[in-house]
């Protein structure tokens, strides 16, 4: 992509820039093109301006990403800074987040404001940006429980209000059309103590600690929880250890020894590494349980 393409921004545009920093597990390949808006209006400007064919990817802080060791083709949108981070409560047990703010943050500032029902935030890594695209959650919550609508700037750069009904969520999938980048999201909760609410928070974050291997460089859970044929949900780490995966290594890729649906970039892995473990693991899975694991994992880019 020639930089003549590329509309006048009052943020960063920087080409061939290496995505590995900005992400969890620090590896990756160059995008043609990393934009780092000022604000919504630039990001909206620039959208507008930027030609159709040019693929535009949007990402938050990696936390769930495989960025390829050939990098990405097109324009790499990277949601940062105070502009797409701000958290504030509206009233009624309401809250809004922008699409950069991290979910543990949301968490936090709901507290504050005694608004309960948003304590599962706190367990989730990445932004709000990547729980609506997710449907993330965990504890037994996920986004479509507690969100009301959100503001999205579509490839046009046209701002738009989508309900929380058009998301149609489902397990960590949303229904909506997959060139929407997210701006913020208006969320409902309950009124009640922020002492209580920060209790229930440091247990989730207890429980947390004690299971994930959270100060490794890993992307969080690798794969969705699989069905059985009647219907009833299956633990991926489980199988994982069933197949006997756990601490299963290729290159500088690991699979955690104290969470089997994690994995882990022990220090020198590639991207390659890091999936084609996971791939080692899917099969192996399938081996023993005939189980095929879906990758929760979003993995981008040229080989």
């Amino acid at each position: 992509m020639s930089e003549v393409d590329l509309p006048p921004v009052r943020g960063q545009l920087l080409t061939s820039e290496t995505l590995a920093p900005f992400t969890w597990f620090r590896v990756g390949g160059p995008a043609d093109v990393l934009f780092l808006p000022a604000d919504a209006d630039d990001l909206a400007q620039f959208l507008a301006g930027l030609p159709s064919s040019a693929p535009v990817l949007p990402i938050g802080v990696g936390s769930n990403l495989i960025v390829r060791d050939g990098g990405v083709e097109g324009v790499v949108i990277r949601l940062a800074g105070r502009a797409f981070a701000q958290i504030e409560p509206l009233g009624e047990a309401r809250i809004r987040a922008g699409a950069g703010a991290l979910d543990s943050m949301l968490a936090k500032g709901a507290a504050k404001a005694g608004i309960a029902g948003l304590e599962f935030y706190v367990g989730v890594p990445g932004t709000i940006g990547g729980a609506l695209t997710m449907n993330a959650g965990c504890y037994g919550r996920e986004t479509k429980d507690v969100l009301i609508e959100a503001s999205v700037l579509t490839r046009a750069g046209e701002r738009v209000t989508i309900p929380a009904s058009e998301f149609a969520f489902t397990y960590r999938h949303n229904a909506l059309p997959p060139d929407l980048i997210f701006l913020d999201a208006t969320f409902q909760g309950i009124a009640d103590a922020p002492d209580a609410i920060g209790a229930r928070m440091a247990e989730i974050t207890a429980k947390r600690e004690a299971s994930q291997p959270i100060r490794e460089k890993t992307g969080g859970s690798t794969f969705k929880n699989p069905y059985d044929a009647n219907g009833e949900k299956l633990s991926a780490w489980k199988l994982v250890d069933q197949a006997g995966m756990r601490g299963a290594r290729r290159g500088g890729a690991q699979v955690s020894e104290k969470h089997a649906n994690f994995l882990i970039n022990t220090g020198e892995a590639s991207a390659a590494d890091i999936e084609g473990l996971g791939e080692d693991v899917r099969a192996a899975v399938k081996a023993k349980n005939g189980v095929e694991l879906q990758w929760e994992i979003k993995r981008v880019g040229r080989n």
